[in-house]
This record gives C-alpha cells, sequence and structure tokens, in this order.
C-alpha cells in the first residue's frame, strides 16, 4: 500500500489519474445535466490550452491565434450538420431545397463545390483534423524558417485571426455571417439534443482529453520534448549542434493546432452552433489565460486552468451581471501576481512537498553493528579518507 501511495504522489501520471476520477466519477455524480454540459463545453477549450503547454510553455513559442484553429475544427463540424439537417424534405419550403438556409436566404441556388465534402462523415472527419494542421504548417513554415519569433510571431498569429474573422463574417451567403451556423441537431441521424446525447458527448470529451494529456505527456518525457524546452532556453546551442530548430518548432505549432481542432468540433457537437465570435482575437487571448491561470508547464494544470477560468466566468455572469468583465479581469490579475507559476506552481511548490511528507513511507535508520570489547575499528580505506583542499575548494588527488 505505501508503494502505490508513493507512486501515485511521485510519479507525474498521478496527477492524470486524479483528473480522471474527477472528470469521470465526481462530476458525473454532482452535477446535474445543464451544469454537466457547461463541463463539456469547458472541457473543449482545454483542448486549446494543451497545445498552448506544448507550443508557449515548451517550445517558447507564444500564439495569441489558436482561435483560427479551433474555430476551423469547428466549423468542419458544423458544415456536415448544417448538411445533414438541410435534407430536400426538410427544407422543402425554401426557394432552392437542400441547401442551408442561410444560402437559401442569400439567393445561392446550388451548394458550393468546397461544401461537397462535408457530406461524408469520415471525409469531415479528416478534414477538421488536416485543414488546422496544413494551415499551421504554413504558417510555421513560412516564419520560423525566416526565424520570426517572439513577439512577431504573436502578433502575426492576431492577424491571422482576425483575417479569418472578417472572411466569415463577410462570406454571409457561405459561412452563414454574424450569426455562424445554427440549428445543428443530429450526427449521422443521432440527435444530440437529447439527455442520453449530452452525457455521451461528455464522456466522449473526457476520454479524448485523457488521451491527449497521455500523449502530450509522452512526448514531453522523449527527447523531441528534450530539444524543445534546449530550443526555449538556449536556442543557438541547439542549432549549432546540427538541429533544425525550425522544423521542430513548426511541429510543436501543428501539434496544437491539431489539439485545438479537436476542442472545436466537440465544442460544435455540445452546444449545438459555431460563430466567428469563437474565432477572433478575444478568444485567442481567452485560451491563452487558461493555460497562464493553470501553469504553462503543467498539462493537467491547464485543464484546471480552462475549467477554473470558465467556472468564474458562469458564476460571476449569473451573480454579478454587470460587474462580471471586472470581476474576471481581477481574478486574472490576481492570479498571476499572487501565483506566477500558475495552479501548477502552487502544486509543485506547496501541496507536493506536503503529500510527499505525509504519505511517503519512512525509511527507518539502520543501527551500526555492535562491537566487541576491545575491538579496534574497522580502518578506513584510501578511498574514503577525505582528500586536502586547495584554497579554491577543489579537492587534490593523492598520488
Amino acid at each position: 500500500m505505501n508503494r502505490i501511495r508513493q507512486w501515485i504522489v511521485q510519479n507525474a501520471l498521478g496527477g492524470v489519474l486524479l483528473l480522471a476520477l474527477l472528470l469521470l466519477v465526481v462530476f458525473p455524480l454532482t452535477f446535474d445535466l445543464f451544469r454537466l454540459n457547461l463541463v463539456g463545453k469547458y472541457l473543449s477549450y482545454a483542448f486549446v490550452a494543451l497545445g498552448l503547454v506544448m507550443l508557449w510553455g515548451y517550445g517558447g513559442v507564444l500564439s495569441l491565434g489558436q482561435g483560427v484553429f479551433f474555430g476551423l475544427g469547428g466549423y468542419g463540424m458544423a458544415m456536415f450538420l448544417k448538411l445533414e439537417a438541410s435534407d430536400p424534405i426538410t427544407t422543402k419550403i425554401q426557394s432552392t431545397p437542400g441547401i442551408p438556409d442561410f444560402m437559401d436566404w442569400n439567393q445561392l441556388t446550388a451548394l458550393p463545390l468546397w461544401w461537397e465534402p462535408f457530406r461524408s462523415f469520415p471525409l469531415t472527419l479528416l478534414l477538421i483534423l488536416g485543414v488546422p494542421t496544413l494551415l499551421a504548417f504554413i504558417i510555421g513554415f513560412a516564419m520560423f524558417k525566416r526565424r520570426v519569433n517572439g513577439v512577431y510571431f504573436a502578433i502575426i498569429t492576431q492577424a491571422v485571426a482576425l483575417i479569418l474573422t472578417v472572411l466569415i463574417i463577410g462570406q454571409q451567403g457561405y459561412t452563414g455571417g454574424v450569426n455562424g451556423m445554427t440549428d445543428l441537431k443530429t450526427l449521422m441521424g443521432w440527435d444530440t439534443r437529447t439527455n442520453e446525447a449530452k452525457v455521451i458527448l461528455y464522456f466522449i470529451t473526457a476520454g479524448l482529453l485523457l488521451a491527449s494529456i497521455v500523449l502530450c505527456s509522452w512526448i514531453q518525457r522523449s527527447k523531441l520534448g528534450t530539444l524543445l524546452l534546449a530550443m526555449r532556453d538556449k536556442e543557438d546551442r541547439v542549432r549549432f549542434s546540427g538541429y533544425d530548430v525550425a522544423m521542430f518548432r513548426v511541429f510543436a505549432f501543428c501539434l496544437a493546432a491539431f489539439l485545438s481542432a479537436i476542442g472545436g468540433a466537440l465544442f460544435t457537437l455540445q452546444v449545438g452552433f459555431m460563430s466567428p465570435s469563437l474565432v477572433g482575437i478575444v478568444p485567442s487571448i481567452e485560451m491563452v489565460i487558461y493555460a497562464a491561470v493553470g501553469g504553462r508547464m503543467s498539462l493537467v494544470g491547464a485543464v484546471y486552468g480552462a475549467l477554473l477560468v470558465n467556472f468564474g466566468k458562469t458564476y460571476f455572469s449569473e451573480s454579478f451581471p454587470d460587474l462580471w468583465l471586472f470581476l474576471m479581469a481581477a481574478m486574472f490579475i490576481g492570479v498571476v501576481l499572487a501565483f506566477p507559476d500558475g495552479l501548477a506552481g502552487v502544486y509543485q511548490q506547496r501541496i507536493r512537498p506536503w503529500l510527499v511528507r505525509r504519505f511517503a513511507p519512512k525509511v527507518k535508520a539502520i543501527p551500526p553493528a555492535p562491537t566487541s570489547p576491545g575491538a579496534s575499528p574497522a580502518p578506513v580505506s584510501a578511498a574514503a579518507q577525505p582528500r586536502p583542499m586547495l584554497p579554491d575548494g577543489m579537492s587534490r588527488q593523492q598520488p
């Protein structure tokens, strides 16, 4: 039993097991269906926070445009759901049956060609994961190969988020415009609005999130994770060692985009709509706040950060509708000032040492072997004898 306790306390997977217990057991047994659905929405944001831990915490690259990849994943899933909800029978009152309602309102008479692949669910999943990752590869390759980093890269990602938001709003006939895509009801004939469906989607989201944490943890413990840390701290030394620093950063950026796209798709399934308000600069900065509050070096901490910030947003908006924005800003500033390393830093510096002292098995001191009266002490070998020290503290080798 002591070994199990020691393993849970000292091993990094102990935090993952505790998070799994919280998500899979405590929350479903504690919250009602409405609150559980809210937690599922918060967990979809946690995918973006995980990506930022890998990109910002380990790779040293701050991106302020992760809402782009979150939105692309969400819009990809929304396009499939919207086409399924726009069958000719349901839309027979439209001027052109068989196309989404916002296209009919904008006087389109046929489905655009680039919408056609989203009629297939397997192809939709491939596009949800592939398009954001490909876009991240193009942006990352173009920037990192030219050694664009730091604040300049952050500004460029903000510009990309703004461009995509303007594009979505401006092309109302193809994207739904400022209203987004709404009235998403079924997934391959399965009604996602029922109570049973909401519970299943919550467990799917929690399971995929835990699997993503395990994947990222494996990357961190591998040689690749070591190189990401080395590039963050000593970029020139890694480059002079023969490694292509740009391509490693491209990988981290693509991984963050991949995880963000998964979160966006799950968000659309649980909420039932997708809007350009989730793509722009403001939501992208909020996603960085999740990682900062939880701890940008901790995968589990990023999940707790996403839960804490969103729980605070919900509570403050319900209890103080006129002041909730100010209270959210005060909470974020207070947490950053009081705990610079986030919630994970509090755990590592205060809680974990207490747990080690409390649960780690105590090692009893071994008493010296008894010696018979009159016996001389055992001789000390020359290697064990103390060596004379030089004035600067260095030991002098004995001949």
